[in-house]
């Protein structure tokens, strides 16, 4: 059995969704907290596994994995019983790689401009053209099916229910119902339950840390 993952991970974070795909692998992993209210992910002790001082980075056989597309298919792909990777040679393998890089490449750059309010570049030179081309491309291809594989749950699942769930919440994108109805039927997955609640939990406690100093 492969040595298991250390996932540095602050809770109600980008790095929730890495948690919730290490509890849809169920495997043995070891979680270290980082607490952002605190500024730790600038500390040196963080920088020095992660220079970019972002969640969530993982490690695993001396080895760093960053960005969150990269650690998803990182990890699907060295859990290969767990079915949320299609093989390399599945035709599903390749709008399994397209909508994880697209989530990083495209629509995690499309909605930090819509919450700063900034104006996106000309669509020649912006890396995701427009707003509505990119929720565009991810609405449509969800109203082909139930999951981004269709009928098949993979990894993608997890990285988009999460995501989406998250943007939704803050308004930032149209409740379109092939929206909602794709994160109601993701996030309630026991795995997203547990992480919840562990998030809540790890929160607490960080927050009556930081009231106690």
């Amino acid at each position: 059995m492969s040595e298991p993952v250390t996932l540095y991970h602050a809770p109600n974070s980008r790095s929730s969704g890495a948690l919730t795909l290490l509890e849809e692998l169920g495997v043995p992993y070891n979680i270290h907290t980082i607490n952002l209210k605190a500024g730790e992910q600038r500390q040196p002790a963080y920088l020095a596994i992660n220079p970019m001082g972002k969640v969530p980075a993982i490690t695993h056989r001396g080895e760093l994995v960053t960005e969150l597309p990269a650690v998803f298919i990182y990890l699907a792909d060295l859990y290969p019983q767990a079915g949320l990777a299609p093989s390399t040679d599945s035709p599903l393998r390749a709008p399994y790689l397209r909508f994880l890089a697209f989530y990083g490449g495209s629509f995690e750059p499309a909605i930090m401009d819509r919450a700063a309010k900034r104006e996106p570049g000309p669509p020649m030179s912006s890396p995701y053209g427009t707003f509505d081309a990119t929720v565009g491309t991810i609405a449509a291809r969800l109203r082909a099916g139930k999951y981004i594989l269709g009928d098949q749950f993979s990894a993608a699942d997890v990285l988009w229910g999460t995501a989406l769930s998250w943007v939704i919440g803050f308004k930032l994108l149209p409740e379109l119902p092939e929206l909602t109805d794709y994160v109601a039927r993701v996030t309630a997955r026991p795995a997203f339950g547990r992480v919840r609640e562990r998030d809540a939990a790890m929160a607490a406690e960080q927050e009556a840390t930081a009231a106690a100093a």
